[in-house]
């Protein structure tokens, strides 16, 4: 069953609550539409269980979305996903460890489906783990325009656990250290905290 995020709450009896008074109004068509802005908020604010598996060997996407870029080289990997305003925006930790700096970053608000929107507003989540420094990068789009952060410097965070999301279409970015055999494309459909990323390589 799925949960509500808090910070949905307000968009979504916002609307209804404009819906309702103008309903009562008789202004029935901006009614409807109001009311249905206000599922669309339920729906987009939704917060699923997921069934964790976490191994050592490998990475857990951090977001639901399809992956836009992935790559590996001897010494690191990068996967970008991008997450359209069906997908739930709720991010996941890839992989075990603790937080050890959280900072902002970028400017602007580009389409988050483009290439160059590696330079909007930003928030990263760098963690300490078994394998070297993992990142998580959280990236705004055209429409997103509020990064919610869940975590904090010091926190120990397992695979899986929810870390944050982002208000409205955007973008993750994962950064892993050391050379990986990834199991995603350009193309790939990715669940956060369930479908796996990648395998290092030692």
């Amino acid at each position: 069953m799925n949960r509500i995020r808090p910070e949905g709450k307000p968009f979504i009896w916002g609307a209804f609550a404009l819906g309702f008074v103008c309903g009562c109004l008789g202004l029935y068509a901006p009614a409807a539409l109001l009311f249905f802005i206000s599922i669309f908020f339920t729906r987009f604010f939704r917060d699923p269980e997921r069934d964790v598996v976490f191994s050592p060997e490998f990475a857990l996407s951090p977001a639901d979305g399809k992956v836009m870029e992935a790559y590996s080289d001897d010494e690191k990997a990068f996967v970008s996903i991008f997450m359209s305003i069906f997908d739930c925006h709720v991010n996941r930790a890839p992989y075990t460890g603790v937080v050890k700096r959280i900072y902002k970053g970028g400017r602007g608000y580009k389409a988050a489906f483009k290439k160059d929107s590696s330079t909007n507003v930003s928030n990263t989540i760098k963690m300490e783990t078994a394998i070297g420094n993992v990142k998580v990068v959280q990236i705004t789009g055209l429409l997103a325009r509020r990064i919610h952060c869940w975590v904090r410097e010091g926190q120990k965070v397992e695979a899986g656990e929810r870390i944050g999301m982002i208000a409205f279409g955007s973008r993750v970015d994962l950064h892993l250290p050391g050379r990986w055999e990834l199991y995603v494309k350009r193309g790939s459909k990715v669940k956060a905290g369930e479908t796996i990323i990648g395998r290092i390589v030692k």
